[in-house]
């Protein structure tokens, strides 16, 4: 699988502290060898839009859609609790 990043993702990615950055660059390999790795507990998030939840952190998620052989990567935010 590819990914593809976000204009509004990228813009996250890049505001984030650099462990979060480093830590998502890991789970993103991840990702690309299996959406059901156990460190990102994928989840579809918004059935209707079709969106899917990651891990990064305890505290960091990362949103993406699946179109065809491709993430898109949507938005990488602190987890609201």
């Amino acid at each position: 699988m590819k990914l593809d990043y976000a204009e509004r993702f990228i813009k996250s990615l890049e505001g984030a502290p650099p462990d979060i950055q480093k830590a998502f660059y890991k789970q993103a390999r991840l990702l690309q060898e299996s959406l059901r790795h156990p460190s990102l507990r994928a989840k579809k998030y918004d059935e209707a839009r079709d969106i899917w939840q990651a891990r990064v952190t305890r505290n960091w998620r990362f949103y993406f859609l699946i179109l065809g052989d491709t993430y898109y990567l949507l938005d990488i935010v602190i987890h609201p609790k």
